[in-house]
């Protein structure tokens, strides 16, 4: 275990399970290598055939960890975020499946990683939240996975973010694409031993032939949303946002 990050094998299936109980699941920027490290070497072990990706016993994620931004200059907060957007590109590109588990809540980054998995299941009373926009900025990336999943106009109204929802509206909408009454994870583990079962190199293709349009336009519309979220750090509203957690 990594800190900050579980990673527990089931046969075929590697659960990789954020693991910050204090920071509600946030990711700093160990924690973004230690998974980017994990999905590394999985993507070249043959014993791995499919991953899940879920927090552990606290909710899926809360996204970036603010707190640990304090202190930073701007331009060391923006090359954080660089990364953590870089990470999230990396799912759609993996030869894996990657299935994201939301159990408790995906707020912020933690919605967009989410979205960025191959397949989603959240649990009906599972919290979604994308609250960049409220706290003075906007989302810093993601914005492909999220146009993907919902189309354009879909997208552009839950990333306003002026109100949270629920898993059941998240599956509505397509964010994600299986509901659950129980434990996200334990559906999600099924799903994941069945996709296991298959043959690896046919899943890989399917993977593959099916990345290319969420992929196109991902980089550069990262680097519009990080130098409109760069913009945005410099007004008033998140000026006080930032304040708040310390960070000028």
């Amino acid at each position: 275990m990594t800190e900050g990050l579980r990673e527990i094998d089931h046969g075929a299936v590697l659960i990789l399970a954020l693991d910050r109980p204090e920071r509600r699941n946030s990711m700093d920027l160990a924690v973004t290598r230690a998974l980017a490290n994990e999905l590394e070497r999985a993507a070249v072990n043959d014993d791995v055939h499919v991953i899940v990706l879920q927090g552990h016993s606290h909710g899926f994620g809360a996204g970036s960890d603010l707190k640990a931004l304090a202190g930073q200059s701007v331009g060391e907060m923006i090359s954080d975020e660089r990364e953590m957007a870089a990470l999230a590109r990396s799912f759609n590109r993996h030869p894996k499946p990657i299935i994201a588990a939301v159990d408790g809540y995906a707020i912020g980054g933690g919605a967009v990683y989410a979205a960025s998995c191959d397949v989603v299941f959240s649990s009906v009373d599972a919290k979604w939240a994308l609250p960049e926009a409220p706290i003075g900025w906007n989302a810093a990336y993601g914005i492909a996975a999220m146009q993907a999943r919902l189309g354009a106009y879909t997208a552009r109204h839950i990333l306003w973010g002026a109100e949270g929802f629920s898993g059941e509206t998240a599956y509505e909408i397509g964010l994600a694409d299986f509901l659950t009454e129980g434990s996200a994870a334990k559906a999600a583990l099924d799903y994941a031993n069945r996709l296991a079962a298959l043959p690896p190199h046919a899943v890989a293709a399917t993977k593959q032939l099916c990345a290319g349009p969420i992929d196109r336009d991902a980089v550069e519309m990262d680097e519009r949303a990080m130098a409109s979220f760069e913009r945005c750090l410099a007004t008033r509203t998140a000026q006080t946002t930032l304040r708040k957690f310390g960070m000028v």
